[in-house]
Formats: C-alpha cells, sequence, structure tokens
C-alpha cells in the first residue's frame, strides 16, 4: 500500500506557508543566492509541463540552497499584460483585468500544489499600478535621455490583430502570435534607442556565464557587420544613392544595385514608363501573403548608376530579397561572390563578373577569400591583392575621394516600443498644442488606462484608446495647455525588462528599488527559462538594465550572472496522413503500423513538443492529483538532466511513484531500525559528497544522477530487509529538495522535531568511510566536456576509474556507437576520454 500524497502534501504545503519557511530574509553574515524562473504570462489554458519542468529544477536548487545555509531569494509572479489576454476580450466581452486574475489565482494553485518554495510575500504582477506606475516612470527616463523618440516608419502589421509588430515578433511574414499575415505599412510610432547600446550588448556577453548558443543568438540577432558605405550617383540625378558592403574588394564586380520595396527614393528612381508596374509590385509586397512570393522576385526601374571606381552604369533594381531594415535598404548585387546575388542575376539574365580567384574554388559563386583580378580602373587598382588587403585598400580610396566611408552596420533595429492595443501600459506622453511633447513625472502615474466600449483596434490603425475623448483630450495641468495624451500602448515586453528589481523590494511606494535591497539580492545568480523565449527577452532586459546603469540607478552592468535554458518537454502524438491530429484513443493496432479505429485510416506516431493543438499534452492537475507532486517533482527531472530534451512517459512517472511508496514502507513496516550496514553507510556518505559537488562546485543540475543512487539506496536496503536509523536520516535529507513533502513526513514520523527544509543538508563524514579510505572526486568528461562526477578511493589507478565509469549513464550514452581513440588520465582528478 502506498501513502496517501494528497493529506501528506496538502498538510506539508499549509506548514511551510503558515511558517513562511521560504520568505527571504538577509541575514548578517550569510552568504545570498538570488534565484529566479522566468515568470509566466497567466493564460487560461494554466500551466504546461514545460513550466512545471523548469520550476522544479529551478526548486530543488533553491531548497537544498537553504539547507546548505544561504539567505535565497526566490520570487514568482506575472507577466500579465500582453495580447492573450485582449483577444478574449475582444471574443467574449469579459474585461482584461477580470480574467488575469482569474487566471492568476489558477497558476497560483496549481504553482503551490507542486509545494514549490516561492517567497509569496513578494507576488508581483506587471499589469498591477503599482507595478508598471514604474515602468512608466523608466520610460519617461528613457525620453528625457533622448533614447526614446518618435518617428513614422514603415513597421510590420499584422491585419488581423490590427497592430505593429518588432522585427523580433514576425516569422517569414507571419505574427509569431496567432501565425497571421504581417504587411508592412508606415505608421507613427514610438522607438527605443537599443542600438546606441549594440556594442556593449556584444562585448559584455563576456562578463556573463550563458549557454553558449544564447549568447550566439544574442550576437546574431545584434548582426554587427564592418564595412563600406559606397555612393553610388544616379544617372540624371542630383540622387545618391548609399549603399552598405561587408566587400568593398568586389566593387569591379557590381552588375546592379536592388533596392528593398520600402526605400524612400524609390519613386524617385522608377523611369515614368515603369511605374505603374512599380505600383503594382509594391502593393502586391506589402499585402498579406509576402512568404508566397519568389525570393528572387524584382522589378527593373528603368534607369542605371555609376559605379564610383570605374563609371560604369549599373541598373537600378527593386528586389524581394532586400530587407528594409538590413543596412541602408540597398544592396550592390555581386552575383560572382555572392549567393543571393547569384540567385537574383541568375533568374534576370544580369551580367556575372567574376573578380576574386581562389585554388580552393572554381564553382560559382565564390563567397570566400582569394586574390583580386580584373579589378582596376584608371582611378584604383586592387588586382594582385589579397582580399584582406585590397579591402582595406579600397575604403582607403573611398574616403580620400569622397566616394564613401568606413562603416559599421547592425542588424538590429531601433526598438518598435508602441502598440495599437488596451491591455498593456500606458505611454506617459502628452502632445501639447504648441507641438511640443511632455513626459509625465513621478507625482502624475500610474497613468491608467480608462475603459473602452470595444477592445478591438479600429480599422484606421488606431488604439482603442483613442475611442475615449474625455480621457484623450486634457488640459495639462503643468503647462496650462491643451493636450492629447499618447493612445498607443506599450509592448507586453516592456515590463519583464526589469521585473527582476521589484521583486528585491516589491512594496516601495517611493522607489522601484532601493540600494539597500539592490545591495542585498541583485545581481541574479541563476536565471531559469526557456531558449525560445529568451533570446529577445534577454536582449531587452539587458539593454533596459544599461541604460538604468548609465543613470547610476544600479550597480551592475548585467542583471543576470548565470543562465540555464531547461530542454523541450515532448510527447508521442498522431496525425492522419493529411495532418490532422487525433486522440491517442482513437488510435488501435499499436505496433509499426497505426490505424483509425472506425475508417482504417493511416495515422502516423511522431514525438512533438506537447501542446494542445497536438492532442499530446498532459494535465499537471491530474498528474497531481493521480501520483502526488513529489512523483510528478521526480520524474520531471529524472528524464534527462536540465538542458536535454524530455520525452514524456506515463511508464517512468509510475516507477517514480513505486520508488516513493518503497521509502515510505520502510517506515510503515518497521523497517527503519538501529542496525549496522557497513556498505550502506560508507555508499550514502561517499554520494553526499557527490551530490555537493554536483550542484556546487560543477553545477551540473544532473539530478536524474541524484535520483538514479538514491533509487540504488533503496534497492540496497530492500535487499537488507532493513534500513539503519542514521542512514535514514541522512537518506531523507537528501531526498528533501527533491520529493519534499514525503520527506517532511517521515522526518516527522522518525521523531524530527523541526522542520527538514530548514535542517542542514547533511555533510561528508571521514569517520564514516572506514573500509574505503579518503574519498575524492574524479571528473568524467568526454572529448574534453565534463558529464559527470563520481567519488572514489585516493589514489585509484585508472583502470579502477574506468570500471567505474563505464557504470555511469551519460557516459555510455556518450560512448554509445562510437570509437574511443584514447584516454587521458590525471590521478585523483579527471578521466578523458577522446573519441575524435
Amino acid at each position: 500500500m502506498g501513502y496517501d500524497h494528497r493529506f501528506i502534501e496538502k498538510k506539508w504545503q499549509k506548514e511551510w506557508s503558515d511558517k513562511t519557511v521560504f520568505c527571504a530574509v538577509r541575514i548578517p553574515g550569510h552568504k545570498k543566492k538570488y534565484i529566479l524562473d522566468m515568470f509566466p504570462y497567466p493564460s487560461g489554458s494554466g500551466l504546461h509541463m514545460g513550466h512545471l519542468c523548469g520550476y522544479t529544477y529551478s526548486d530543488v536548487y533553491v531548497r537544498y540552497l537553504k539547507m546548505m545555509g544561504f539567505d535565497v531569494l526566490h520570487p514568482m509572479g506575472w507577466d500579465s499584460f500582453g495580447l492573450p489576454a485582449e483577444q478574449y476580450a475582444i471574443r467574449t466581452g469579459a474585461h482584461p483585468r477580470e480574467t488575469t486574475k482569474i487566471n492568476v489565482r489558477s497558476f497560483r494553485k496549481q504553482l503551490q500544489s507542486m509545494g514549490y518554495a516561492y517567497d509569496w510575500g513578494r507576488e508581483l504582477a506587471t499589469s498591477h499600478p503599482n507595478f508598471y506606475k514604474w515602468t512608466q516612470w523608466m520610460f519617461s527616463l528613457f525620453y528625457k535621455k533622448g533614447l526614446a523618440y518618435e518617428a513614422e516608419v514603415h513597421v510590420n502589421y499584422c491585419p488581423d490583430l490590427q497592430i505593429a509588430l518588432a522585427n523580433e515578433e514576425v516569422d517569414n511574414g507571419f505574427s509569431k502570435e496567432g501565425r497571421f499575415p504581417v504587411i508592412l505599412k508606415p505608421l507613427r510610432q514610438w522607438m527605443l534607442r537599443i542600438t546606441k547600446y549594440a556594442d556593449r550588448l556584444i562585448q559584455d556577453l563576456d562578463l556573463i556565464d550563458w549557454p553558449e548558443e544564447i549568447k550566439q543568438q544574442q550576437l546574431s540577432w545584434i548582426g554587427r557587420k564592418e564595412g563600406a558605405e559606397v555612393y553610388f550617383s544616379v544617372d540624371s540625378s542630383n540622387i545618391e544613392l548609399s549603399v552598405f558592403t561587408t566587400r568593398p574588394e568586389t566593387l569591379f564586380g557590381v552588375s546592379y544595385i536592388a533596392l528593398a520595396v520600402t526605400h524612400p527614393f524609390i519613386g524617385q528612381l522608377v523611369n515614368k514608363s515603369i511605374a505603374p508596374l512599380l505600383r503594382a509590385f509594391i502593393e502586391k509586397r506589402l499585402s498579406p501573403g509576402r512568404e508566397n512570393f519568389s525570393l528572387n522576385g524584382g522589378l527593373f526601374l528603368g534607369s542605371y548608376a555609376r559605379n564610383p571606381v570605374n563609371g560604369e552604369r549599373v541598373p537600378l533594381w527593386v528586389a524581394d530579397y532586400v530587407l528594409p531594415h538590413v543596412g541602408s535598404g540597398a544592396v550592390m548585387g555581386v552575383p560572382a561572390h555572392d549567393e543571393n546575388d547569384f540567385a537574383f542575376a541568375s533568374d534576370h539574365g544580369l551580367e556575372i563578373k567574376v573578380v576574386i580567384s581562389s585554388e580552393e574554388c572554381s564553382a560559382l559563386p565564390h563567397t570566400g577569400d582569394g586574390t583580386c583580378f580584373n579589378s582596376n580602373s584608371e582611378h584604383l587598382s586592387l588586382v594582385g591583392l589579397p582580399c584582406i588587403q585590397a579591402r582595406d585598400a579600397a575604403i582607403e580610396w573611398l574616403e580620400s575621394t569622397g566616394k564613401g566611408r568606413k562603416k559599421i552596420t547592425y542588424r538590429l533595429r531601433d526598438w518598435l516600443f508602441s502598440r495599437q492595443r488596451y491591455w498593456g501600459e500606458p505611454i506617459p506622453i502628452l502632445h501639447l498644442e504648441d507641438g511640443t511633447i511632455r513626459a509625465l513625472d513621478l507625482d502624475e502615474l500610474p497613468l491608467t488606462s480608462p475603459r473602452v466600449d470595444s477592445y478591438r483596434p479600429p480599422e484606421n490603425s488606431l488604439s482603442p484608446l483613442d475611442s475615449v475623448p474625455n480621457w484623450v483630450f486634457l488640459e495639462d495641468p503643468k503647462s496650462g495647455m491643451s493636450a492629447k495624451r499618447e493612445t498607443n500602448i506599450m509592448p507586453q515586453w516592456a515590463g519583464s525588462c526589469w521585473y527582476f528589481l521589484r521583486f528585491c523590494d516589491p512594496r516601495n511606494e517611493e522607489q522601484f528599488c532601493s540600494e539597500k535591497a539592490q545591495d542585498e539580492w541583485m545581481p541574479v545568480d541563476v536565471y531559469i527559462g526557456g531558449s525560445e523565449h529568451a533570446v529577445l527577452h534577454l536582449l531587452y532586459a539587458r539593454f533596459w538594465h544599461k541604460v538604468l546603469f548609465d543613470c547610476g540607478l544600479v550597480k551592475q552592468p548585467e542583471p543576470f550572472l548565470k543562465l540555464k535554458n531547461p530542454g523541450m518537454v515532448l510527447n508521442r502524438s498522431f496525425r492522419k496522413d493529411g495532418g490532422v491530429y487525433v486522440s491517442p484513443d482513437e488510435v488501435e493496432n499499436r505496433g509499426e503500423e497505426y490505424f483509425l479505429n472506425a475508417t482504417g485510416e493511416k495515422v502516423i506516431s511522431q514525438i512533438e513538443k506537447m501542446g494542445k493543438s497536438k492532442l499530446n499534452g498532459v494535465s499537471p492537475d491530474d498528474l497531481i492529483k493521480d501520483f502526488g507532486a513529489d512523483s510528478v517533482r521526480l520524474y520531471v527531472i529524472f528524464i534527462s538532466p536540465l538542458e536535454k530534451e524530455k520525452i514524456w512517459s506515463d511508464d517512468g512517472l509510475c516507477g517514480c511513484k513505486r520508488f516513493l511508496n518503497k521509502v515510505y514502507s520502510f517506515w510503515s513496516e518497521g523497517k527503519v531500525i538501529d542496525c549496522d550496514l557497513d556498505e550502506m553507510v560508507d555508499f550514502l556518505n561517499v554520494f553526499v559528497k557527490n551530490f555537493r559537488e554536483i550542484l556546487d562546485e560543477y553545477e551540473m543540475w544532473s539530478f536524474n544522477t541524484i535520483i538514479a543512487k538514491l533509487m540504488e539506496i533503496v534497492n540496497a536496503a530492500k535487499k537488507a530487509d532493513c534500513f539503519p536509523l542514521k542512514c535514514f536520516k541522512v537518506f531523507l535529507k537528501l531526498l528533501c529538495p527533491l520529493a519534499p513533502h514525503l520527506a517532511e513526513e517521515l522526518w516527522q514520523l522518525i521523531g524530527g522535531s523541526s522542520l527538514l527544509s530548514s535542517e542542514s543538508f547533511p555533510k561528508f563524514d571521514h569517520e564514516w568511510s572506514g573500509f574505503l579510505g579518503d574519498i575524492v572526486s574524479v571528473a568524467l568528461c568526454v572529448n574534453g566536456k565534463t558529464k559527470a562526477v563520481i567519488s572514489c578511493p585516493k589514489g585509484s589507478d585508472k583502470e579502477k576509474v574506468l570500471s567505474l565509469a563505464q557504470n555511469e549513464k551519460a557516459i555510455q550514452r556518450c560512448l554509445q556507437g562510437v570509437e574511443v581513440k584514447n584516454y587521458i588520465f590525471v590521478q585523483d582528478k579527471i578521466l578523458n576520454i577522446v573519441t575524435s
């Protein structure tokens, strides 16, 4: 018989809450840790398994740190402004504030039912006026510092959502939210000068311990490129086209110039006879469905420019592949040495001029370096120069003649900060009658939104707030002038850019976060969240924090020291050949072939990301009810290490429940007794050392290996038919961070007078290691990367360590199907297995 997990878990959750066990308090002389989960958007669908995976890993670490004597801040809140709540309001008429409150209650209940060690006294929501008062104040600060400005720009506009979107919110012509078609449209927008911080956002990546993949994604978004800005004069015109290139040494190979459809000069550059065709071309490109156009689509404008290095005429084209937000919106086409240019030139019969030779590559296009040839004129000769030298020579000539200049560009554009929506922070700006703008001061904040009759944005691209003239128009109390409020709102990203600071001091009415609170808790030591969302959120949050740093409002240039990304949770889904997902209940004859029960249609089985649309999701509420929070906690971290993908299996969850029942049975069957079991004592003692090193020294968070070791201990005790009391006490302390409810219950049952969660974590005891002698930790590496850490007797030789390494599952997985080339062994320190 198993234990009653429902009774036990509710009992201990209430006990922890009543005694505020996880309230963050700084004690003089203690070390601190600030562990932060990326807070969720409280949607109506509730928590999913991806949430529980990351939150469980962080909770295990937090509980371990508290038992190690750290003062720990582990808060939770809600990223509660945003488009989904507004879309729901449009469909139902319910106020987003009310639906958000309902969703928050549901999320909070789910998190509490998992027994997570959050300091609920610091709970916050970005949609609460006490929070967004400070978001608005920071925007006013940005404006006064010249970092927020208005501009009419071509934006990504989604007709279905009726809002403008930042480039980062668009994927291949569709909105990432809802997958609706997106068009380009000129709109008045508020922008933030994130590009001013581009170089620091790159350089300061060296200050933080993040996964290399995330750092590379940040670098890709910023997209720093060094090159030259080249000026092409247009025939029969005073216009001079600015074109950026990273390869000015290829100027002699230019056979055309391609412009983006939104280039500001395009209307002046087109030949009159071509103008009707151009209007039709652009109209199609600015309509929904851009993704259906060929990458090589283009139109000759009937006009020419002059190549500055040789005076040759260069035809001007408008082209689909030229992105308006990259560089100057104009590209010099060098088909022989660029793949996109080659494809475009091939489709349109344009000349291909080879100007770089290389023995290593004879194919077209050759995009690498080599030696310049066919690259001379009466003005400039690059013939015979290697590309790197020719690049410098071309830039020097351009600058000396005024035909161009050295330049650095970025893929990153200034942050499009306006949204034509209702459910978000109103932008604290007044447009005054004399044409000036005033940012609201702190004593005028928070600026709250009025009630509206409809949450749907008007057809004219205005905000729903424009429908409330009594709110929009006013007399400015500070200037006495007639004024109009800004009716665009901030994006959902705004509140999440600085919420980690507010957690340090959430009830402060006078400051967004006091200096004392920052000194106590900042920076965030470990930040845990999904990589897909993290790239943009982290970029914006880092920028926001650097502005506050430059204003002297925070002391650290970077907010998050370490970042950890939980791997995606996958499950099996079933689809008809046509792509329609079906419930597993509808599938029978489950072998290599799957068929629908009624019609005999073939069904494809596939491992995919969990999701409602795929009919392969699992309900956290049902799992907690049926198996208990401790079983769910154990299983989500037993599947694989934190960063790896996790494939869901109900059988594995049942196995974790059986394991916990076994642990409980030692007490319920009277087998926790005073007895001697030397091998268990020593094994458990060594494991204590191993546990602490995994988290402290290596920070691998390989909790799955820890659970496997705990299972070994239980199996050994089952064979012995007893569990020594002194071992059981240590075992419960090891189990506590992982399965805290059962551990607390058993601790009380064996006579523990205090909360186990408040006990000290066990230490390695040399007196317990009689027959093994001194114990050392040896790192097991594969191709230089640490995969596991084992404890073994000091002085063990390579063969002994290798035999122990072969029992480690992480090593087994790495070596499966590969050939070992060499072993590099440093006694008592490391075994590195080389496979390539």
